[in-house]
């Protein structure tokens, strides 16, 4: 995850800054921590800025928060690079995000991978042409019991899908593409976790 910042600046605001809503919204935020302890609003205030931008952070972006915080914009960098959750580059209107962890592996991960590459036309780590898609390879998403499962975040929210075959997986890629909200939760026919 590290020298996310040594590629070249993907084309974004010059000087980025939060709406009006937003502002009001990370001063409150910011207002939830301790005096002296402002600092920790460095998370979900990046989440904000990312999902203000279309989904990614660029540089400006960190930057601004980390005046906003009174940090050194390399601290802010660093809990950008860390975690797998903020966008360094622009991402498509759908990130599919699929668990290759033991379990899911174990259950058939790697199909599943597979059958997205093949259906979108791109590899883990890509975006489709058209921007609607990009794919990744992400570590466990908790639901190991349900394994191969996978994670679609857009502007809607953030789902999870279960009991995932290379079947399944294509039918919620198209629903996806056609506008429509897949059935969230197991996609086959047992109730939440229950035994297979």
């Amino acid at each position: 995850m590290t020298g996310k910042l040594h590629k070249a600046e993907p084309a974004g605001p010059g000087n980025f800054v939060f709406t009006g809503d937003n502002f009001k919204q990370a001063r409150s935020i910011i207002a939830r921590y301790p005096q002296g302890n402002h600092h920790s609003a460095v998370m979900p205030l990046l989440m904000l800025a990312q999902k203000q931008n279309d989904g990614w952070l660029p540089k400006s972006a960190m930057d601004y928060v980390a005046g906003m915080l009174g940090m050194a914009p390399v601290r802010v960098y660093e809990v950008a690079n860390f975690y797998n959750m903020y966008n360094l580059e622009p991402v498509g209107q759908h990130v599919i995000g699929i668990c290759t962890t033991t379990p899911c592996w174990l259950r058939g991960s790697d199909a599943v991978v597979e059958a997205c590459e093949r259906h979108l036309g791109i590899n883990c780590g890509e975006t489709t042409p058209d921007g609607r898609f990009t794919l990744r390879e992400v570590e466990c998403l908790g639901a190991c019991v349900n394994a191969p499962m996978c994670q679609v975040i857009n502007a809607q929210g953030e789902y999870f899908y279960e009991d995932l075959t290379a079947e399944n997986v294509t039918r919620i890629l198209d629903v996806l593409a056609h506008g429509g909200h897949p059935k969230v939760g197991p996609q086959s026919t047992r109730k939440s976790s229950e035994p297979a």
